[in-house]
């Protein structure tokens, strides 16, 4: 019987389609496997790949109870998985789509970049100090450590109004994770340079650490100076009015040449 089987299975060989399928499924785990690496989603996915193991070897050595239970757990899996990875699997789709309509995609960021720049404008007129994180390709969620979950449109009057003392919300940095506000009053990493700048404080130690270990773009508004900052990459663009922050963002956004250039 399992000789027919294997017989039924050579005989519906087609090797270009089965090339094609097989190609696909590769890329597939390749891209997802880029996509959670350096994430918890990887320590996720090992725990589950951990109890399907479990699961299997109950049934070899015929441990009903522990069978049957991680059976009922597993016959789940799609939904825990949705669950699991939804914040992941949200990034995904914004990038397939970011791929597929890139003029809607260009047209989104400019807005995101206009924004920020007018709210880092009104904060350092006001002389209130601010700390804006946008998160691109590298997850933040293991770097940082969490504020208060937010999930609201980038808007300039939301911005500000979470900097102003009188917010509970003001110490700390605002990140933007896939064009939205995602968590407020975070705590980031603080660098360990010794050849920075004169006269930066702890925003510009924070900006400068978050970027050293990722490449997310931060934006320091310093309630000292008024001055408007850029950091990426550990190298930051001081002194900044808003057309020169408008101009700094829309480059780096862009990426390539052109943020190595503005950054240089």
């Amino acid at each position: 019987m399992l000789w027919s089987l294997l017989l039924d299975q050579v005989a519906g060989f087609d090797p270009v389609r089965d090339t094609i399928d097989v190609a696909l499924v590769t890329l597939g785990v390749y891209w997802l496997l880029i996509l959670i690496r350096g994430t918890r989603a990887v320590q996720i996915l090992v725990g589950l790949l951990l109890l399907i193991g479990t699961s299997l070897a109950s049934h070899a050595f015929e441990l009903t109870t522990v069978e049957w239970i991680l059976d009922n757990f597993l016959s789940s899996a799609v939904l825990i998985i949705i669950v699991l990875f939804q914040a992941d699997i949200r990034r995904a789709l914004a990038r397939v789509g970011r791929g597929v309509f890139p003029s809607v995609a260009k047209q989104e960021e400019t807005q995101l970049a206009e924004e920020v720049a007018r709210a880092a404008q009104s904060l350092a007129q006001k002389r209130v100090g601010a700390l804006f994180v946008l998160e691109r390709e590298t997850h933040l969620s293991d770097l940082i450590e969490a504020g208060t979950t937010i999930d609201a449109a980038v808007k300039r009057d939301l911005l500000v109004s979470l900097f102003l003392p009188q917010s509970p919300l003001h110490d700390g940095a605002v990140v933007i994770q896939a064009g939205r506000i995602a968590q407020a009053g975070c705590i980031l990493p603080l660098t360990l340079r010794e050849d920075l700048p004169e006269g930066v404080g702890t925003r510009h130690r924070a900006a400068v650490g978050i970027t050293e270990e990722s490449d997310a773009v931060v934006i320091v508004v310093s309630e000292e100076t008024q001055a408007l900052s850029v950091v990426v990459g550990g190298v930051m663009a001081r002194s900044l009015d808003g057309a020169g922050l408008r101009e700094v963002l829309r480059d780096v956004l862009a990426g390539g040449d052109s943020e190595r250039r503005v950054m240089a």
